[in-house]
């Protein structure tokens, strides 16, 4: 019997981008949970209307809300995705498979593997893409693994692997952390190809620059 998949999606502010994900994701969970970072819009009513379990984050931004989600997911395998409806739902299955095969305890879809729509051809766009290069050459380096995406937060992770890694990040280097601490335990992470689309509506919550000032310290902190 395969492991059931427990789906959560972390939100702030995506009424316009709410009710469609769910929708679609419905498709592949064998349970939702939308863990919501204080939305001062009509997101937690439109979760709610649609019949799905809604969590309130303790804390503030990604990071506890993805740790938030770990703690209330019920079975074995837990897949995040985001609201703004850039991921493709139908690959939930496609990362949750090498998990129940035993071949690996998370896995990342790749937009480099798959494909982008939201590529920004402006110094900001390019600032982000060579900084991703970048801390993922040195952690390829660091563990001697060939990894592409380390930062995509569309991803799937054993639920007892995610509690042993301790994740502390508080915001969007969350992702990066994930990566590093199942490096340092052994743990096997492998890619899948994951087309990514431009966000459907609202603004994205990490601007450029924040990324700029977490991602590498979150790197260092974590690398040695």
């Amino acid at each position: 019997m395969k492991d059931k998949i427990s789906v959560v999606i972390p939100t702030k502010n995506e009424e316009e981008n709410i009710e469609k994900i769910i929708k679609e994701v419905k498709k592949y969970a064998d349970e939702l949970l939308v863990v919501d970072g204080h939305s001062n819009d009509k997101t937690r009513e439109i979760a709610t209307k649609n019949k799905v379990v809604v969590i309130i984050d303790p804390g503030k931004g990604k990071g506890s809300g993805i740790r938030t989600g770990i703690k209330h997911a019920k079975h074995d395998i837990v897949v995040f995705i985001d609201a703004d409806l850039s991921h493709e739902p139908s690959d939930i299955p496609k990362l949750a498979k090498p998990i129940q095969e035993g071949k690996a305890h998370m896995v990342i879809g790749s937009r480099i593997m798959g494909g982008s729509e939201d590529v920004q051809i402006n110094f900001e766009g390019v600032l982000r893409q060579v900084g991703n290069d970048i801390l993922t050459l040195i952690i390829n380096k660091r563990w001697n693994v060939n990894l592409t995406d380390i930062e995509n937060g569309f991803r799937a992770i054993r639920k007892d692997v995610a509690l042993k890694l301790k994740l502390d990040a508080q915001d969007f280097d969350i992702e990066q952390e994930m990566v590093q601490k199942c490096l340092k335990k052994g743990f096997i992470i492998k890619e899948v190809p994951s087309h990514e689309y431009a966000r459907a509506a609202g603004k994205s919550k990490l601007s450029t620059w924040k990324a700029v000032r977490q991602l590498p310290l979150r790197l260092i902190k974590n690398l040695f």
